[in-house]
């Protein structure tokens, strides 16, 4: 299983981004998905999940300004980032909480794309 993920960039304060991240190969089922950020010399922290049936969780520091969804169909995942911050530089991964055909549960995770807001 592979999650690839994009929309990274340089964006001015206040400016919006969209990330997307797909999940490709033998997936049995996608319960979680989610988005997780580390900035220089900080913890990765969780940003935003969403389960299958759509259910959402915000981080505090996001709440109102991102929205995280996704399409079952497909087995992506989106982040959308209104109202960038500075502080909002980071690191993006895409995870997801998967059950193999075997019922075992296995975390995954993209490769990271870089959101640097910068006036």
């Amino acid at each position: 299983v592979q999650l690839q993920a994009s929309g990274g960039g340089l964006v001015q304060p206040g400016g919006s981004l969209r990330l997307s991240c797909a999940a490709s190969g033998t997936i049995f089922a996608i319960n979680k998905m989610g988005w997780y950020r580390q900035a220089p010399g900080k913890q990765r922290e969780l940003v935003a999940d969403i389960t299958r049936g759509g259910s959402t969780m915000y981080a505090d520091s996001v709440k109102g300004r991102f929205t995280i969804s996704r399409n079952n169909a497909n087995n992506t995942v989106y982040l959308r980032m209104n109202s960038l911050k500075p502080e909002d530089t980071a690191v993006y991964y895409c995870n997801a909480d998967t059950l193999n055909t075997l019922g075992v549960r296995v975390d995954y995770w993209g490769q990271g794309t870089q959101v640097t807001v910068s006036s």
